[in-house]
């Protein structure tokens, strides 16, 4: 069954799919990040959600987070491009197309479990 992306039910989709994957669990162990997303010209307006690692565990929730450790904003069609795997975080964030405010050093330093974040959550039935 498809979600719509930066819903409510993506996001309890989100997290259903990372709290079944025992390798993703495995990867992040030993994470400790808090990102802050904030997505503007989404169809529904712009859209803030937030993720916390923590210990193997990945939890998605809606709205701010004012204690996360960076805070990345895009525009829709960025995000879209992103979760759809047709643009690399990275270069977005080279392009300007992503801006990373906050601990970019904590970002950078956990990169593998944020690969690991992308890899647990590629097969989700998304709906743009």
């Amino acid at each position: 069954m498809s979600v719509k992306f930066l819903s409510d039910e993506w996001l309890a989709a989100v997290n259903d799919a990372l709290a079944g994957d025992d390798a993703y669990q495995s990867a992040t162990a030993t994470t400790d990040l808090s990102l802050q997303f904030v997505v503007a010209d989404a169809p529904e307006g712009d859209v803030e959600y937030h993720a916390t690692m923590a210990n193997g565990t990945t939890t998605y929730a809606a709205g701010p987070n004012e204690s996360a450790d960076a805070t990345i904003r895009s525009n829709y069609d960025t995000a879209v491009a992103i979760s759809k795997g047709d643009l690399n975080t990275q270069a977005a964030f080279i392009s300007g197309k992503l801006k990373v405010e906050g601990n970019l050093a904590k970002i950078m330093m956990n990169q593998s479990a944020l690969t690991a974040l992308a890899e647990a959550l590629k097969d989700l039935d998304i709906e743009y």
